[in-house]
């Protein structure tokens, strides 16, 4: 007995190595005759338990550390992430913003060019008015000029002709 004893303090180690002993312990045991039933060392499977008792806070604590590790690059890798995309939304605003600004300097400079071509119709109008009454009063001083070298001629002729006229 102590040397099952002895045997199974040298085996474990962890958990996985207790829970190994007491499944050595269980099955090298001598059977009960007629019986599935075992004869185990109640002193070796109880240090066995208090061996696994004392080794699962252990386990827990790196478990728990484990854990608490992932969950710190999970909370770091969702920051990261959130950076990321805070980052590509601030950009994608800034784009926007520049799309927008070149937008209105697009429909300012339409609205300047049809603001430009407007006065450019009017002043060709008010031009093409100027020249059509400056030359409707040239030809009316042509038809006064004309009458009056008709009637000019007239006269002279009514002198040229003296037995005609006198």
């Amino acid at each position: 007995m102590t040397e099952h004893v002895e045997s199974a303090q040298e085996r474990t180690e962890g958990v996985g190595g207790v829970l190994d002993a007491l499944e050595d312990a269980v099955t090298q045991a001598r059977a009960m005759p007629m019986s599935s039933s075992v004869l185990v060392n109640r002193a070796e499977i109880l240090e066995l338990v208090d061996q696994v008792r004392e080794a699962l806070p252990a386990q827990l604590l790196r478990a728990d550390e484990v854990l608490a590790d992932a969950d710190a690059a999970r909370a770091a890798a969702q920051a990261e992430a959130e950076a990321v995309l805070a980052r590509a939304r601030a950009r994608a605003a800034e784009l926007v913003e520049q799309e927008h600004v070149v937008a209105e300097a697009r429909a300012r400079a339409a609205e300047i060019v049809a603001e430009a071509q407007a006065t450019a119709e009017s002043l060709r109008r008010d031009a093409d008015d100027y020249c059509d009454r400056r030359l409707a009063d040239f030809e009316i001083d042509l038809g006064k000029v004309l009458s009056q070298v008709q009637a000019g001629r007239a006269k002279l002729a009514g002198r040229l002709s003296p037995g005609e006229g006198a």
